[in-house]
């Protein structure tokens, strides 16, 4: 043992011609509430319960829409590819982990063979056929005296949850992906009701265009200008009809199903919600529950592990191993006393000179960590602004939808004096022309807005985590998260 202790001390000076000097990473985690976000965030509502629900989609009170997310979370082969990953992540973790412990092995043969006449074997099996029998069991145990194989097993643990939390992220986005394509298909719906009123105007009005021409009040160019409106009318209705149905493959393309199942599916009938607040004003904690930037934090943890295990294999590796076991050669019972062998001794591996392999492997790893710093600390500005700008967004679509609602109602009275106008015969058809594109565009917009409402109300959950919270998957990194 002093031989040993001796032996690796001399190893650990002679090791240090392999230098880690001028080695660094260059990469600084960015806290998350360095991001000034105080005046921005000061005027939007704080609930402390505005944290989304794991089933956040269920407020907007539609069964269909449930159905349709539990079947796409059920059965998705994208979320089985983010299990799956995780379920390797954690092999690779197990693997790293076997590392750190003794390695016992057992085995057993026997041997047919021709020794030669001049070698080790002595006579009389010198140039004969016989048997070479062995049972024996092996133990091997690298001591991990400077924390190599350690901080390998950390840095897998980082990259499985990393993994775990890509999976959570994975079944987030695809909840999100179905309700807004959920949305877009309600939205369709709604220009659909609007290209159908439209055609019924048109038809009331080439009706009424008639009846003027026949009594000689229009001539025959108002005649044609009414009939020529109704093919662009029963034109836009084929289009969102063609929209309804491209959503619906859409919807069960994400459900992992054929495009029968998205025939199956009925109008929608999601509504938004009336009022959007936030749990709070602090960066971090808003951010905090966001399976994507979680993973990407774990990332780093696993690069810094990373680090560590590369400059762990500038010092000596000291292993220990024994054996005990059975020999024999010729006929005769393998098991006895005299036919024991037992074994036991170190082995230490000086890294002296390797030509910069070493350092060039550190280096690797410090790239690799300044990397996972740079996309964590760009997926917390993302992040943030997503916040941001769904408040934004709600707060633009509050405004518009109070100042269409006006404007819709307006645009209706004017066409509808208009109408009457003409079929008094005290106004012209270009009266009625330009009042029904001005209450057309009113109508349009209206369902755009319902739609942009649902649409940023499924954003904000989504940038507020979809209401993920395990500790278990943030347990380990530094306490911002």
């Amino acid at each position: 043992m002093k031989t040993i202790v001796i032996g690796v001390a001399v190893a650990a000076i002679l090791s240090a011609c392999a230098s880690t000097h001028g080695l660094k990473p260059e990469g600084t985690v960015q806290r998350a509430d360095s991001l000034q976000a105080g005046a921005t965030l000061s005027s939007a509502a704080v609930d402390p319960a505005a944290w989304p629900d794991s089933d956040w989609w269920t407020r907007f009170q539609d069964p269909q829409l449930n159905q349709l997310i539990a079947e796409g979370l059920a059965g998705s082969p994208t979320l089985k590819v983010a299990e799956a990953r995780t379920r390797a992540a954690l092999a690779q973790a197990q693997v790293a982990n076997s590392t750190r412990f003794p390695q016992v092995d057992a085995k057993g043969d026997i041997t047919r063979e021709r020794f030669p006449n001049q070698s080790l074997v002595p006579p009389p099996y010198a140039g004969s056929w016989d048997n070479f029998s062995e049972l024996s069991a092996t133990l091997n145990w690298e001591v991990d005296l400077w924390g190599k194989n350690r901080a390998a097993y950390e840095a897998a643990v980082g990259q499985a949850r990393a993994s775990a939390l890509d999976a959570r992220a994975a079944r987030l986005a695809l909840s999100a992906s179905i309700a807004h394509a959920y949305v877009q298909l309600e939205r369709a719906y709604l220009q659909l009701d609007v290209a159908k009123a439209t055609l019924a105007q048109r038809e009331q009005i080439f009706k009424l265009t008639q009846d003027r021409n026949e009594a000689g009040v229009d001539s025959r160019l108002e005649l044609r200008q009414a009939q020529s409106a109704l093919p662009a009318a029963r034109e836009q209705i084929t289009q969102w009809q063609e929209a309804i149905d491209l959503t619906r493959n859409q919807l069960a393309a994400l459900l992992g199903k054929g495009p029968d199942r998205g025939q199956a599916i009925q109008r929608p009938a999601a509504s938004a919600l009336a009022t959007v607040s936030i749990p709070s004003r602090v960066p971090s904690e808003l951010l905090g529950r966001r399976p994507d930037i979680l993973a990407q934090r774990w990332r780093v943890e696993a690069a810094r592990h990373g680090i560590d295990n590369a400059k762990a294999q500038f010092y000596p590796d000291v292993n220990l191993s024994a054996f005990v076991g059975f020999q024999i050669l010729g006929a005769g019972s393998l098991i006895t006393a005299g036919n024991r062998e037992i074994g036991v001794g170190p082995a230490v591996t000086l890294p002296i000179f390797d030509a910069g392999k070493r350092r060039g492997n550190l280096a690797a790893r410090d790239s690799e960590y300044d990397v996972a710093v740079e996309q964590y600390n760009q997926a917390v500005a993302d992040g943030l602004r997503e916040v941001v700008d769904q408040l934004t967004s709600f707060r633009s679509v509050g405004e518009q939808q109070v100042q269409q609602r006006e404007g819709l109602a307006t645009a209706q009275d004017a066409y509808d004096l208009a109408t009457l106008r003409y079929r008094e015969g005290v106004g012209n058809y270009l009266q009625v022309l330009t009042t029904e594109t001005q209450l057309l565009s009113q109508r349009s917009l209206d369902a755009d807005l319902r739609a942009r409402a649902l649409d940023t109300s499924i954003n904000l959950a989504r940038a507020l985590g979809g209401g993920f919270d395990n500790p278990a998957l943030v347990q380990g990194l530094p306490s911002e998260h």
